[in-house]
């Protein structure tokens, strides 16, 4: 055997801990990235939706010969094309792949073209003959509620109840409050529109390129509905343009692969901005009512809740939503007794599913402000009044689970408390005042308000869902170099989890030069990128990959070099022995010989809720956060300017410091949308505002500066201690500005998003 080659020990560059470039970040910063929307296939067709422009129909008759008959046109498609099962949905299978005897919905998709050019694809679908017979819609969620509403599905209007029975039903308090509280339908207005590209193999199979969630439950309802074994469909990710729980549910998929099919030739398909307000999922709307009980002294001793969310025409994630309300109903505060009803409710309005911390958020702005409101009637701080409340390490949730991370909710709010004040805003600059550069006042009636939020969440799936991520990890040389691929389903939506999975490579093996192959599903799941647990599961099968990687490694250098060299390490790319330093080089160990392992990653297991009681231990693990908001009002015309968020969060382990700030940053800027301009405006089941001039988010001009803190306190229980980052920004920011709000104008202020005549008042008068 030929002499090792040593080679110098080098400082490990890219591992955990690290804040490392993304490698999507400059081509998308150049505008070069290959987006979903940007796939192109040689002969290729484009296809059209035909939707209905009734909120709640009945069919009576499809007529395709006119679309048929359009110059370009190669095929049209109804129901009676979808060959294996006609429905589809992640939990519940109640969504028509194409609608046959009822539309229950504006915008259902009825009919498929697909076309030479786009153009003709649309005008086609437009000349789809659909014969309805018009019904009134049932919009309202409390009515889908009430006795001898009609049911919108066999199983009737109620997707899911929960009921939480928690300590003594009948206890008494000292002081009583109550609030009836609203959150809007909010979009996920993710900038690219769903897309994807279907090429069939001329075996009667298909490939999927597409911008989705989840890979795999994707496949396991494309196979059922395309009639096909789950061999013959094939599903690449694509570039995707943002996600924020919308591209969980199917969108063009089925539509796409059944054009394909049915031509035997690739198909594109691409929503505009408007079509993509129809084609995918939203925010729950929600209505919530809750009382709070507490003794003098502050302490809580109850709190009732109804909530009910909205879940429009179909089930998507609604079952999960709202556990998710029941379950963080009363906040990160010791609650020794709860009564909580949460319903999720089909009405015909437009579905409602996944959005960055679905449930959480919409609880959490009814009870913060209930805590406000309390606070206000026992004349105590609020600030004190939530951290005599707050949950630590042993706390029992309402649901009975003891909470056995770190719970650091007392010190979360004692960092936003004590960090600076933001100077008071320059009159004389106009960029500093509400309104900004539309110059709409000049500083008469502006007045200053600071208000506080806690929040917290699960991070990954619940209730005995064997939750699981797949990833194998392969150790080559390259070109004299040691090289490290990785390949998993995770989907890459923007939140960096392709860099993740390189920098646990390299901390794992030492290798610099690392691969991470596309995500497809050619190897098994690594579930949603959801619920703040892609970065734990998948990171945690890479690692998992990675030590089995490092085993063999080594144990293939003991046998080549002989047991004299003692317990061998690694150091960077270097096998070290305890007792003769550089023994060899991973290259040298590898030769032509790859080392590869396929590794899963499982957490531990949660459980089912009782449907009695709501008792139970569902979730795996929680994630905290504080917020404090300071915005100035003008009392008189209702303009509001975030002037600073503050926010102290435990993230367990921060594996890239600056993506960890970029969650942050990006879940309060859908916080304070939310908060003060974001909302679906639905009148009679009819969507109002589709556009990005109508629907509006904040821009750069409306984020205010954000003074981040953030904890690394480790969880026990995962790769890292990490914690899921995404969610708990948006979910107690949004509370937070409104009770800022409140404070700067003395009003209630019950509903998000919060719009200008809410402050000023239909008299014109301010609170």
């Amino acid at each position: 055997m030929r002499a090792p080659t040593i080679q110098k020990r080098t400082e490990q560059r890219g591992g955990v801990g690290e804040s490392v470039q993304r490698p999507d970040g400059v081509p998308k910063t150049k505008g070069e990235f290959a987006y979903s929307s940007d796939l192109w296939a040689e002969n290729m067709l484009w296809g059209a939706t035909t939707r209905s422009p009734h909120p709640r129909a009945r069919i009576v008759s499809i007529d395709t010969r006119e679309a048929l008959a359009t110059p370009r046109v190669r095929t049209v498609l109804t129901h009676e094309d979808v060959p294996g099962r006609k429905s589809y949905g992640m939990e519940v299978p109640d969504q028509p792949v194409l609608a046959w005897d009822d539309v229950r919905y504006q915008g259902e998709a009825v009919a498929l073209v697909a076309a030479d050019h786009p153009e003709a694809a649309r005008r086609a679908a437009g000349r789809v003959k659909i014969e309805y017979e018009v019904l009134e819609p049932l919009v309202d969620p409390e009515t889908a509620l009430a006795d001898g509403a009609p049911a919108l599905h066999p199983s009737g209007n109620v997707i899911r109840h929960i009921r939480i029975r928690h300590g003594d039903q009948e206890a008494s308090a000292e002081v009583v409050v109550k609030g009836d509280y609203q959150v809007g339908m909010q979009d996920q207005a993710f900038l690219g529109p769903e897309s994807g590209l279907a090429i069939p193999d001329g075996e009667g199979g298909i490939d999927l390129y597409v911008s989705t969630q989840w890979l795999h439950i994707d496949l396991d309802q494309l196979a059922a509905s395309l009639d096909l074994p789950p061999s013959k469909v094939r599903i690449t990710l694509a570039g995707v343009g943002g996600a924020f729980g919308a591209r969980e549910d199917l969108s063009i998929q089925i539509h796409c692969c059944l054009l394909a099919l049915e031509t035997g030739r690739p198909v594109k398909m691409m929503y505009g901005r408007e079509e993509s307000f129809f084609g995918h999922v939203h925010r729950h709307p929600a209505r919530l009512h809750y009382e709070h009980g507490a003794m003098r002294d502050g302490r809580l001793v109850y709190v009732k809740a109804r909530i009910v969310l909205d879940g429009g025409a179909y089930a998507s994630s609604s079952t999960a939503v709202c556990a998710n309300a029941a379950c963080f109903s009363c906040g990160p505060y010791n609650v020794p007794n709860a009564t909580i009803d949460a319903y999720a409710v089909y009405t015909d309005n437009p579905p409602c599913g996944a959005m960055r911390g679905f449930g959480a958020v919409q609880t959490c702005f009814a009870y913060e402000s209930q805590m406000d409101r309390l606070a206000k009637a026992l004349d105590i701080d609020p600030v004190e009044l939530r951290r005599l409340n707050a949950m630590d390490t042993g706390a029992t949730m309402i649901t009975g689970q003891e909470v056995e991370g770190p719970a650091p909710v007392a010190e979360l709010l004692k960092r936003v408390r004590n960090a600076p004040l933001p100077p008071d805003g320059d009159a004389m600059d106009i960029r500093t005042l509400p309104g900004g550069v539309s110059n709409t006042t000049h500083g008469e009636g502006v007045k200053r308000g600071v208000g506080y939020a806690l929040g917290f969440k699960n991070i990954g799936y619940s209730e005995g869902f064997d939750d699981f991520s797949t990833a194998r990890v392969r150790l080559s040389v390259v070109a004299g170099e040691p090289q490290v691929e990785v390949h998993s389903a995770a989907s890459e939506v923007g939140q960096g989890v392709v860099t993740v999975q390189m920098q646990i490579a390299r901390t794992e093996l030492g290798v610099q030069q690392v691969v991470v192959l596309p995500a497809d599903t050619s190897i098994g799941s690594s579930g949603s990128s959801s619920a703040s647990r892609q970065t734990w599961m998948t990171g945690g099968a890479v690692k998992n990959a990675c030590e089995a990687v490092r085993a063999r490694l080594l144990q293939r250098a003991a046998q080549r070099l002989g047991k004299r060299h003692g317990k061998l390490t690694l150091d960077g790319a270097n096998i070290v022995s305890a007792g003769s330093g550089s023994v060899a080089s991973i290259s040298d160990i590898v030769g032509d010989d790859p080392i590869e392992e396929t590794k899963e990653y499982h957490h531990r297991k949660t459980f089912p809720l009782d449907p009695r009681t709501g008792q139970g231990n569902a979730h795996v693990a929680f994630a905290f956060a504080a917020h404090r908001a300071v915005v100035d009002v003008d009392l008189d015309l209702g303009l509001v300017r975030v002037v600073e968020m503050a926010t102290a969060q435990d993230v367990g382990k921060a594996l890239n410091p600056q993506a960890v700030e970029g969650q942050i940053e990006g879940g309060i800027a859908q916080g304070l949308g939310l908060a003060l301009m974001e909302e679906i405006q639905i009148s009679q089941g009819r969507i109002l505002n589709p556009s990005f001039t109508d629907y509006l988010i904040p821009t750069i001009l409306d984020m205010p500066p954000v003074r981040a803190d953030v904890l690394e306190l480790g969880d026990p229980h995962a790769p890292y201690g990490l914690k899921g980052v995404g969610e708990p920004p948006t979910i107690s920011s949004t509370p937070a500005i409104v009770a800022a709000l409140r404070d700067a104008t003395g009003r209630p202020l019950t509903r998000v998003p919060v719009r200008p005549d809410d402050i000023v008042g239909l008299d014109g008068q301010s609170g």
